[in-house]
Parts: structure tokens; C-alpha cells; sequence
């Protein structure tokens, strides 16, 4: 959130609004402020929504305009944030029955938005404002990431909601009979086979380089999901499709990372973010509770982990790009083609790049670290630099003898507790605490940075996406 000295916070608003608008709007926040109560939050948002209506579409403000904008949206986060402090932790406990029922993320901030009308978005609000360009808004979905990491800051609760985002998504459970008998699931942008010993999950967003999107994050998770719960299957292979773009027409690529053009349209979410940080990526890297007993908020911080998990490969065809780099860090094994690279380039685009931030350190040491996120430094599969992350490089057209010849190494001799192998690692590389603090600071900034300015000027700087169409 952006400061503003109390002594400025008129002066600016005034300057593109009506003074007494202004005065209203302020004496209904510091009494927020003040009391911490709904009644009086939603007062004071609703005055500063009133403000923000009577100045023009965020992208036609002058500068004078944007910054009254800006002092409303993030004077009002403030007010939110100082609120969710004590209050989002027991909402929490309330709406999960102590702990003893397990929510996603989207359903917990569905049923607290229920209960907190204009403090937190409802779905219909949020889908009258993806009708409009991520230049045009202002900043609905910040209060989604602002209770989400009051949640994750506290110990009980954040782990409790990390646990219940581990959980099966009802869709996979729904297709897991069908899955078992098959040995096939067509997700749409996702795609998951059974061949042998191995689940073999296809990212299928080919029209947009295999992105990870909105349309992508769910039936990706879902054909995770399944590949975990599969008796038979014992590893996870993970590759992109072939697209068809002209450029690489017929071949196989394994991500673009997310799509930008769809943020730049404001059809992308700010939950997306969470479900791939908290759903996907984590149940590669983690694996998928399926404990039958009820959860509740008493278990044991240090207790050990009980996913039940699996190995899994990546193949990486021509490269591994944002949320495709990102995705190398949770798997056990890539194997990449020569040539191929991977890169992280979300300081360019203007936000987080998931927990590549935490996770890539351990991979490459700080030093190349901050240089990828902060420099977009990119890691060619063929150098010692690139062998950092990737296990294997092959030829392109041995990309398939060595999936082979992996999962063979794997599974052909008999498989000696992967899982148990993986939590022991975990324990010195990221234990699910250290995840619980990153994911508080995440969800924060991510929540800003999602409705920042910076990011539209970024994609219009750096994809030219005034040009692109969906």
C-alpha cells in the first residue's frame, strides 16, 4: 500500500474532487479506523467507491485525477487491512466451523463476502468488472488479498487453508472412476493419459503458447489431481502440446507462462494466482491430502506432512516461461531439449512470479537468482547455468526416449518411498511454515501489483499489447 502522511491526504483528493466529497470521505475512514467495525468499513468504502465513480475511467484520468484515484483506492485498503487484522481471523474460524471444514480459497472469500457485503467483492461484482480493461479498474480484488494474507499470517488458519487447498478438487473425485476405467481424461486446456507406470499430463492451451490462465489453472490441477490418485500410476510426466502458431507449427512447446493478453483485457483474476500458487504448483511439489478424518485448526505446526505424493518429470520443449519456469522448480526431474531455455520475466511485466521468488535461490544460488527476477536474466538449457535447473538435455527428437528412459530409472527397479523421501527433503528446503510466511507476504503485494498502473505500462512497453486480441 502506498503512504500517505495524513497531512496530504486532502490536499490530493481535492485537487480532482469536491472538497466536501473529500471531507466525507475521510472523516468516514478515520472512523473506521477507529472503530474496526463493519458498519463503519463499509461506510467508508462506499464513500470512497462514490469518489472514484465521479471521476472518469482510470485510464482517461489525468495525472491530477490518478493520483486522487490511487489516494482513495489505497487509503481505503488501509482501512481494510487495519480491519482484517482482527477480524479475519476469527471470520475464518467461523465460516470453517472451527477448522473442521475444509474450504478453497474462492469458496472462503464467496462466504466471506456473503457476510461482509462491499468490504470484500461478491462473484457477480467481480464478473461486471472483468468486463472491463485491467487499465479501467480500481482495484475491487485488492481486499481479496489483503484478508487472504491476514489468514495466512496466522499460524492455525494458514496452514489450515494451505491443508484444505491440498485437498482433491470435487471435480477430480467426480472423474476419477471414469479415469481409473479409461485411463484418459480430456480437461479441455488440460489433458491426462495413463501409458504404463506413468500419468502423462498435457498443458493444451496451444493458440496461446500452452499459458496458464484463468481457463488453464483448474483442469490442469484437476489432471494433477487425478495422476496423484491414481492406484496404478506411479510418476507424473508433465509437458506442453504442440501448438499452432506459425512460428513453431506442429511442435511441442511446454509454457509461455501466464497470459498476458488476458490481463491486459482484465479478464484474468487476481485468484488465479492462488489457486497456482496454493493448488497446483504446491500439489506437484507436495502432493494431495486425502486423509479421511475431519481437519480441524489444532493440528501440530511441526507435525509431519501427509500428502500422498508421486515423482514427477517435466519435458520441456523450446522453452519454460514464467509460470512454465516456475512449474521446473516443484518437479524432481527435467529434462529439457537443446536449445530450450527458461526465464522469469514477471519483474518486466510488473508483478510476483509465484514462489519462484523463494524457491529459485535454492536452485541456482541468490546471486543468479535476483539477477532472473529482478534483471530477467534467462537460463539456456545447454550451459552450466541452465544445468541448474535442468537435470538432462537431449536432442529434440530424443525427447522421448528420455521420458523413457527416466521413468524406467524410476519405477523399473522398484519404487523406495518417493513420498517419504520427498517430506524429508522438504524439511530442509520448505518446510510447509516457510511456505505459510511467503504465501502471506504473496498474497499482499500480488494483490497491488495485479491493479497497478506499472503493469499496464510494462505490457504495453515490453508484449505490445494494445496490438493483441483474444
Amino acid at each position: 500500500m502506498l503512504s500517505f502522511p495524513r497531512e496530504q491526504q486532502y490536499p490530493v483528493l481535492s485537487a480532482a474532487l469536491a472538497s466536501a466529497d473529500c471531507e466525507a470521505f475521510l472523516v468516514a475512514r478515520d472512523r473506521a479506523i477507529a472503530t474496526l467495525a463493519a458498519t463503519d468499513l463499509r461506510a467508508a468504502i462506499n464513500s470512497g467507491r462514490a469518489l472514484l465513480s465521479r471521476l472518469p475511467l482510470r485510464s482517461q484520468r489525468t495525472q491530477t485525477q490518478k493520483k486522487a484515484g490511487e489516494a482513495v483506492v489505497h487509503l481505503t485498503a488501509d482501512s481494510a487491512w487495519r480491519f482484517f487484522r482482527r477480524h479475519a481471523v476469527p471470520m475464518y474460524r467461523e465460516l470453517t466451523r472451527e477448522g473442521t471444514q475444509s474450504l478453497r480459497v474462492d469458496a472462503l472469500l464467496w462466504a466471506a463476502a456473503a457476510r461482509w457485503p462491499d468490504i470484500l467483492p461478491s462473484q457477480a461484482e467481480l464478473a461486471t468488472e472483468s468486463e472491463r480493461m485491467q487499465a479501467d479498474k480500481d482495484g475491487l480484488e485488492i481486499q481479496q488479498g489483503l484478508f487472504v494474507s491476514q489468514v495466512m499470517a496466522d499460524a492455525q488458519t494458514g496452514h489450515h487453508l494451505i491443508r484444505s487447498m491440498l485437498r482433491p478438487r470435487a471435480e477430480s473425485l467426480a472423474l476419477l472412476p471414469e479415469f481409473i476405467a479409461t485411463g484418459y481424461v480430456d480437461l479441455g486446456t488440460a489433458r491426462v493419459e495413463v501409458r504404463g507406470d506413468a500419468g502423462y499430463v498435457a498443458i493444451h492451451n496451444e493458440r496461446y503458447f500452452n499459458s496458464e490462465d484463468d481457463t488453464v489453472v483448474g483442469p490442469l490441477e484437476i489432471a494433477t489431481d487425478l495422476t496423484l490418485l491414481h492406484p496404478e500410476v506411479k510418476i507424473g510426466v508433465l509437458r506442453g502440446s504442440a501448438v499452432n502458431h506459425p512460428k513453431y507449427q506442429g511442435q511441442r512447446v511446454f509454457s509461455s507462462g501466464i497470459n498476458l493478453t488476458r490481463i491486459y483485457q482484465g479478464k484474468q483474476s487476481y485468484l488465479s494466482f492462488l489457486f497456482r500458487s496454493m493448488g497446483l504448483h504446491n500439489k506437484l511439489y507436495r502432493g494431495v491430502l486425502v486423509e479421511d478424518e475431519p481437519d480441524n485448526l489444532d493440528i501440530p505446526i511441526e507435525e509431519p506432512e501427509r500428502t500422498w505424493e508421486k515423482l514427477w518429470i517435466a519435458a520441456v520443449d523450446k522453452f519454460a516461461i514464467g509460470g512454465g519456469c516456475q512449474l521446473l522448480l516443484v518437479v524432481d526431474y527435467v529434462i529439457a531439449e537443446a536449445g530450450s531455455y527458461f526465464n522469469l520475466p514477471a519483474r518486466k511485466e510488473g508483478f510476483l512470479p509465484g514462489a519462484a521468488n523463494m524457491r529459485l535461490p535454492r536452485f541456482v544460488g541468490e546471486r543468479l537468482a535476483r539477477e532472473a527476477i529482478l534483471f530477467d536474466r534467462m537460463f539456456y538449457a545447454d550451459t552450466p547455468e541452465g544445468r541448474l535447473i535442468a537435470n538432462e538435455v537431449v536432442p529434440p527428437d530424443e525427447m522421448d526416449l528420455a521420458v523413457s528412459r527416466c521413468i524406467e530409472r524410476a519405477v523399473g527397479s522398484g519404487m523406495v518411498s518417493p513420498g517419504a523421501n520427498r517430506k524429508a527433503i522438504r524439511q530442509q528446503t520448505e518446510p510447509l511454515e516457510a511456505l505459510r510466511k511467503y504465501l502471506t507476504t504473496y498474497a499482499f503485494e500480488q494483490a497491488f501489483l495485479h491493479l497497478s498502473d506499472q503493469l499496464i505500462v510494462n505490457l504495453e512497453r515490453h508484449w505490445n499489447a494494445r496490438q493483441r486480441k483474444l
